[in-house]
């Protein structure tokens, strides 16, 4: 199945080197996660702060148990720092 994958700010750099700005498609398996996607790109747990499913957070105790459905877009930010 097709999702979108969009990782913002300093994540952008765990996408790979031939993405089109911050933005993936991707076809994952049925029954994929949103901990499984953040593992596959190596994101750092503590780096994915804010995680969105088609504008939907999911807070981190349900990123393990959050399946994807195709069309949905998963769109990460890092912590951001203010002042």
């Amino acid at each position: 199945m097709k999702i979108a994958f969009k990782l913002f700010a300093s994540l952008t750099d765990y996408l790979p080197a031939d993405r089109k700005g911050n933005r993936l498609e991707l076809e994952v398996d049925e029954g994929t996660t949103v901990a499984d996607l953040i593992r596959r790109y190596n994101v750092p747990e503590k780096s994915a702060h804010l995680v969105l499913v088609n504008g939907v957070f999911i807070p981190p105790s349900e990123r393990i148990r959050h399946r994807l459905q195709a069309g949905d877009e998963l769109a990460i930010w890092p912590p951001i720092a203010g002042g």
